[in-house]
């Protein structure tokens, strides 16, 4: 995809840009990005055509021919771009449960900072499902990823199980 929106007022060209990565694709220079052709892809891209032309500019959809190196490539970049999601994403489950650790240890085991807790586990949840939504290729770290939320899911449970003890004793 080919992009040119003026760079005024910027809001036009930052909408493209939102849109863009939120169905995954992988800028790859100035004014270039790549998606696979996939229906989510596809769609996400019509939808950025439109932001575009709202802004006074274009997006020019280009397929590529179906040179294997090219296509490999292209998928390498993919590949790359959601194990770089799925990461951030493991860091940032990490770092929930280091919180609910460092809650227990603290013993603040009031109702308020566990609905903070199930609000940080509510969000990691839809993030969960963006990135998933976008790994059109099922990459491997997304089976980490899952597994990382299950972990913040058992321990935002044993919390909340220590909080509503504390509240009813």
């Amino acid at each position: 995809m080919l992009v040119q929106v003026p760079s005024e007022p910027s809001r036009h060209r930052v909408a493209v840009w939102r849109e863009l990565r939120r169905f995954g694709a992988v800028p790859i220079g100035q004014g270039a990005w790549t998606a696979p052709d996939v229906p989510a892809c596809r769609e996400g891209a019509g939808k950025a055509k439109e932001l575009a032309r709202a802004g006074s500019g274009e997006l020019l959809l280009l397929t590529t021919g179906r040179d294997d190196d090219d296509a490999a490539r292209l998928r390498e970049l993919f590949a790359a771009a959601r194990a770089d999601e799925w990461a951030e994403f493991t860091a940032d489950c990490g770092k929930f449960t280091d919180e609910i650790a460092k809650e227990i240890a603290k013993q603040k085991f009031t109702l308020a900072e566990l609905e903070e807790e199930e609000q940080s586990l509510d969000r990691l949840r839809r993030w969960f499902r963006a990135i998933r939504s976008k790994d059109v290729f099922g990459s491997p770290e997304a089976a980490s990823a899952d597994q990382s939320l299950a972990g913040c899911t058992e321990a935002l449970d044993g919390f909340a199980a220590l909080v509503y003890g504390e509240v009813h004793s």
